[in-house]
């Protein structure tokens, strides 16, 4: 073969795996503060219930939009923890909102949602109809301040929980507190040092390995010990507080 030829074909290559690339729905993956914004949930179901859950503990202001309800959301609506209206969705619903999801088998409404949503340039999640959302969910698994989620793109929700259950079991509730200490000791060092260089390799050292061992392994003199070396005293009484 001519080698003047292989860059060209290379080039082709990599076209055409571009192309191959872009022809399945790519997504950015995004943490987004919905704490007092307002959401709308249309629909009154389990999942339903389970969005409302995972937005509340998001702080989110949520408007319920359902004529029937479980008896968990509508116990939730009578302790004033989300507003309900009992009917089926309007346009106008949507008024202020920051995001909708859709959980009914109602297919007009479905597409209503995602049409009204998308004119006014609100964020839609129709619940398992990828082609009627403008963002999806992922499996998460959480420990403390630790977030980790899971998504395969819509194409296979099963395996996204699967690798979540996975997840859950290999990852031990301690990272919830080692996560807390590591956040409150760079607050420390942000506060207590001015050359930006100097924090940032302290910071740095904050997620050092052998120190997530001592955490997990409760060994929190040698923490304390570790914690004073690098942020000075005022560390020895953050750590007093996880031990």
């Amino acid at each position: 073969m001519n080698k003047r030829l292989l860059p060209d074909l290379l080039l082709l290559d990599i076209i055409q795996f571009m192309k191959q690339k872009n022809s399945y729905q790519s997504y950015y993956p995004l943490f987004v503060d919905l704490k007092n914004k307002k959401v709308i949930v249309v629909g009154g179901g389990g999942v339903a219930e389970r969005k409302v859950q995972g937005l509340l503990s998001a702080g989110a202001h949520v408007k319920l939009v359902s004529p029937d309800v479980t008896e968990t959301l509508g116990k939730m609506a009578s302790d004033g923890l989300i507003d309900h209206v009992a009917r089926t969705f309007v346009p106008e619903d949507l008024d202020r909102a920051w995001l909708v999801i859709a959980s009914t088998d109602d297919t007009e409404v479905q597409e209503l949602v995602y049409t009204e949503a998308s004119s006014q340039r609100i964020f839609c999640n129709v619940v398992d109809l990828p082609e009627f959302c403008s963002f999806i969910v992922p499996s998460i698994v959480r420990r403390g301040d630790l977030c980790l989620s899971i998504s395969t793109g819509g194409r296979s929700p099963a395996l996204a929980q699967r690798l979540r259950k996975e997840l859950e079991q290999s990852l031990s509730p301690f990272y919830g507190d080692y996560v807390s200490l590591l956040g409150e000791l760079r607050q420390l060092i942000i506060k207590s040092y001015d050359d930006p260089v100097t924090k940032k390799g302290l910071c740095q050292s904050l997620a050092d390995p052998e120190v997530m061992a001592w955490v997990r392994d409760g060994e929190w003199d040698r923490v304390e010990r570790w914690a004073v070396s690098l942020c000075g005293k005022e560390a020895g009484n953050i750590v007093l507080n996880f031990r």
